[in-house]
């Protein structure tokens, strides 16, 4: 065997829980080889780079081997070798910042002057990015 679908290696890695789940990162423009987007139907072989994005990091892997059945999480490390870097890494360890806004129980619904008030308290905060 001197390739593999991309779909089938991510799954059998243990990168995503399902076949589909793989097959759907990759239609979604979530999965790189080499550094350009591809289909689920993608051959991989030995030595190319993954680059995956699962929100908010994106995972670097490299092939090591190629795998076509679903392995024991301890025998990952013999299929595949992790690169992803620190920086990325740490994206899982920031904390998120949280607004809560107090309002006396039974107030009923703000006023014109506190609903302008809690915009701007809301304006510096992008909840719509998805990179």
């Amino acid at each position: 065997m001197d390739s593999i679908r991309i779909d089938k290696w991510l799954w059998a890695v243990r990168i995503f829980k399902t076949r589909s789940d793989a097959a759907e990162a990759c239609r979604n423009n979530r999965v790189w080889v080499n550094g350009s987007v591809c289909k689920p139907s993608r051959e991989v072989k030995v030595g190319d780079e993954i680059r995956v994005r699962k929100m908010p990091v994106i995972y670097t892997y490299r092939v090591k081997e190629l795998v076509s059945s679903r392995q024991p999480a301890k025998n990952v490390v013999l299929y595949a070798e992790n690169n992803t870097p620190q920086e990325e890494l740490d994206k899982l360890t920031v904390p998120r910042e949280t607004i809560f806004i107090v309002r006396d129980r039974g107030a009923g619904r703000p006023t014109k002057k506190e609903r302008r008030q809690m915009d701007a308290l809301m304006e510096g905060f992008d909840f719509d990015s998805d990179e």
